[in-house]
């Protein structure tokens, strides 16, 4: 969310970000809106004031024995004005706050201008894809000829999009969250954490979830709970309302969880295998970090996904998404994509974004100053570390073999207890 001052008086910033990212503000309804709720607080204060001088010429009306009766007639009317006025400001104040909250952020200088994911700009790659004798094959059929991978019976259980691994399927999947975890604990400085995987309005809403992408959630019914789409929401929302001491920053933690999401928007999409889920796994990372130095641990952040890939082998590219294809709160991302053979093209597999102190002012993170002085909004940063099931499918499909087996990556052989997980 953005500060309502800087707001007011930067409209034109506002309106040219509209334009850069490709979204429509109705700036004159905030102007309209933001007008009359000044005018009604500037003329109630000066009522108030009015009241109260008046009140203190019907104590002494009173005091010297003389009728006050006008006055206090006329002072009826003053607090009956006041009352509506109040009314109407409280009425104006969430319908503000819910136009402030829609308002996406405000993109890095470093993003580029653009309208879709063709203009994302490549920044670097890292490997070569591997070179097959056969023709690759999709995930879902490795998967089903190593009797790894169950979808039809995930359709019997709940539905499409969700999906059951079976025998050395399910320990790759488990396999992955705990090598992602050693990694990022170990050697990137993370500190694990297991949050809930139920979260309420109030850290969807910090987080810039809600209200925004409600129709992209699942809601339990009668209840203030959703089941959460990415453990992001959990992880900003551990200093929600709270002022954590300079000295501590940065803060870097990470998790894993299942993620929820209804794909509203998704109708169609990737609709074979295992790509676009319902419910998925993922290990997130989320930095807390100064303002000065957020930038920096941006790109380490970034470093820190690829360094995963580049353990398991898998070849990527890592993109700058422009301003047209980033993501609401986000000032700056990063997307790493990996390669899949059978299709012979780069999918995105992390996307690490710098958020700044937009979701921050949201849920009121702030941090204190060593030497003193006003206490500031902290930046936030966030980004996969990765996506398990879709490493899943990298995996599959870059190892597979001719016979239908897949080579376990060497990374992940002590995870796995064999090399190899066979075909059926």
């Amino acid at each position: 969310m953005h500060d309502l001052n800087y707001f007011r008086d930067h409209l034109d910033v506002f309106a040219a970000m509209a334009k850069k990212r490709g979204v429509a503000l109705d700036l004159e309804a905030f102007r309209a809106l933001d007008k009359e709720r000044r005018v009604l607080i500037t003329s109630t204060e000066q009522l108030k004031a009015q009241r109260n001088k008046a009140s203190e010429e019907i104590a002494r009306l009173k005091k010297e024995k003389k009728n006050a009766d006008a006055l206090i007639a006329e002072m009826k009317q003053v607090s009956e004005r006041i009352k509506q006025s109040d009314e109407r400001i409280a009425e104006l104040d969430p319908t503000q706050r819910e136009l402030l909250l829609a308002i996406p952020n405000v993109p890095h200088a470093s993003v580029p201008v653009g309208a879709s994911a063709a203009d994302n700009k490549e920044v670097r790659r890292w490997g070569q894809p591997p070179k097959f004798d056969f023709q690759p094959r999709p995930h879902w059929q490795v998967g089903e000829r190593a009797g790894i991978l169950d979808l039809p019976a995930a359709t019997k259980i709940t539905g499409a999009r969700f999906a059951v691994y079976k025998g050395w399927g399910a320990r790759l999947e488990r396999a992955l969250a705990n090598f992602f975890l050693d990694v990022h604990t170990r050697e990137h400085d993370y500190t694990e954490v297991l949050p809930p995987f139920i979260v309420n309005s109030a850290s969807l809403t910090g987080a810039g979830q809600l209200p925004k992408f409600a129709a992209d959630l699942f809601k339990l019914e009668g209840t203030d709970f959703w089941l959460s789409p990415t453990s992001e929401v959990e992880l900003h929302n551990l200093y929600r309302d709270e002022t954590i001491p300079e000295e501590k920053l940065p803060i870097r933690v990470t998790a894993w969880t299942a993620c929820f999401r209804s794909e509203a928007g998704a109708a169609g999409k990737d609709t074979r295998g295992i790509l676009r889920q319902h419910q998925f796994q993922k290990v997130e990372l989320f930095k807390f970090t100064h303002p000065d130095k957020s930038y920096e641990e941006h790109e380490s952040l970034v470093r820190n996904a690829e360094a995963i890939l580049q353990k398991l082998g898998l070849h990527y590219r890592t993109v700058l998404l422009c301003t047209g294809d980033m993501g609401f709160a986000s000032s700056k991302t990063y997307d790493i994509e990996v390669w899949l053979p059978s299709s012979s093209e780069f999918r995105e597999i992390s996307s690490c974004s710098n958020c700044e102190a937009f979701q921050a002012r949201r849920a009121d993170i702030r941090f204190k100053p060593k030497g003193g002085g006003k206490s500031d909004f902290v930046h936030t940063l966030n980004g996969s570390g990765l996506a398990v099931g879709r490493t899943w499918i990298a995996v599959i499909e870059n190892y597979q073999q001719a016979d239908g087996s897949v080579v376990i990556p060497e990374v992940l052989r002590p995870y796995m207890g064999t090399d190899r997980i066979p075909a059926l």
